[in-house]
């Protein structure tokens, strides 16, 4: 499995929790930014199993532009290609043009389905927008719908928690992908008091939202993801399985051949034609335990058994013991109390590597 990221780097206006690099919208960079990768595309032979279109806004560019990219682009006819969207972030007829392109799949970035908590986040939407989009993205044919819920924001109680998981239900959505809000340095929150959830209100909204929507037919298959049975995002398993991808604009990350690639939160960089930097090899054991753990099926332990101390599996049986995950048939795992304390886990089992 082989996939493809396109980060399309503009917005209408940067959230106050935002830290992906993102720029103003601007017609002009837009058309720049457009033919510059779609040249490049051309001269790429690979053929994806996966595409994505992320951001940033993608919506913003409007279908014609995310159709004539996505026509570059070499892919299998079974190929999932997901595009982000924000509500309110697109023109009538979007969702039409788009899939007749040959996207299958939407991310619709909502964050919450109460408006008090929306305005809190600097989102420009409503929930009933979120609500027009999701209708729009079906009648045009998308049946792959997935939305960002966000749990940890400022003055959210389980109540409000409850409002936003049933209101995605109701819309019987497939894929949901679930994160605690977190104030990063160089973000508009981060010089901000707010009153948000302490740590164990968190936690506890976090096991509730995983509890309920295993009850109500999701696998919680990655620690901030949960879908229907047969949609679980491809292209992100191939990122925490350690498959190969490819990352074109500002701020992107590639996978190949074993190597980690980037290029810099610099758009002029990318738009100057220069090449992505090497950052490190990748793929050994430190990276297979570190994303596998992230999974529900997590990590075969035969894999590592000549890379790892005894040391590993003393702790790995300790973790299993004390409830946070499972250690058997030739495998660990954590379970969504070990995903609360994952980078503790990590830390610990990741000093036992030889």
């Amino acid at each position: 499995m082989t996939g493809l990221y396109i980060h399309i780097p503009f917005c209408a206006k940067k959230c106050g929790y935002c830290d992906f690099y993102s720029i103003n919208y601007n017609s002009d960079t837009v058309k720049n930014y457009v033919e510059f990768l779609i040249e490049k595309i051309k001269n790429i032979n690979t053929v994806f199993d996966t595409v994505y279109f992320g951001g940033g806004t993608p919506s913003i560019i409007g279908a014609e532009n995310l159709s004539r990219i996505l026509s570059c682009v070499k892919y299998k006819d079974n190929a999932e290609i997901t595009v982000e969207v924000n509500p309110k972030g697109y023109k009538k007829g979007f969702f039409d043009e788009i899939y007749n392109a040959g996207f299958n799949r939407i991310s619709i970035g909502m964050q919450s389905a109460d408006d008090d908590e929306l305005k809190l986040l600097t989102r420009i939407h409503s929930a009933q927008d979120v609500k027009n989009t999701v209708s729009d993205a079906k009648v045009a044919g998308f049946e792959n719908l997935s939305l960002d819920l966000m749990i940890g924001i400022e003055n959210q109680t389980l109540e409000s928690l409850q409002k936003s998981l049933d209101f995605c239900l109701n819309l019987d959505i497939k894929h949901l992908s679930c994160y605690m809000l977190k104030i990063e340095e160089n973000t508009p929150f981060y010089e901000q008091k707010l009153n948000l959830p302490d740590e164990d209100k968190t936690a506890e909204m976090y096991l509730y939202m995983c509890d309920y929507l295993n009850q109500n037919g999701f696998e919680h298959y990655e620690i901030s993801n949960f879908a229907k049975n047969g949609y679980e995002s491809k292209h992100n398993l191939i990122y925490w399985q350690l498959g190969d991808y490819l990352g074109l604009g500002p701020s992107a990350h590639s996978f190949l051949n074993g190597k980690r690639y980037y290029y810099p939160n610099d758009i002029n960089y990318f738009l100057g034609g220069n090449k992505y930097i090497y950052l490190s090899d990748g793929g050994d054991v430190y990276d297979y335990i570190m994303l596998g753990l992230r999974l529900k099926q997590g990590i075969n332990t035969a894999k590592i058994k000549e890379n790892v101390s005894k040391m590993f599996f003393e702790k790995a049986k300790k973790y299993a013991d004390l409830g946070y995950g499972n250690l058997d048939n030739g495998s660990f795992s954590l379970n969504e109390k070990g995903f609360l304390i994952q980078n503790t886990i990590l830390t610990d089992l990741l000093e036992e590597i030889i």
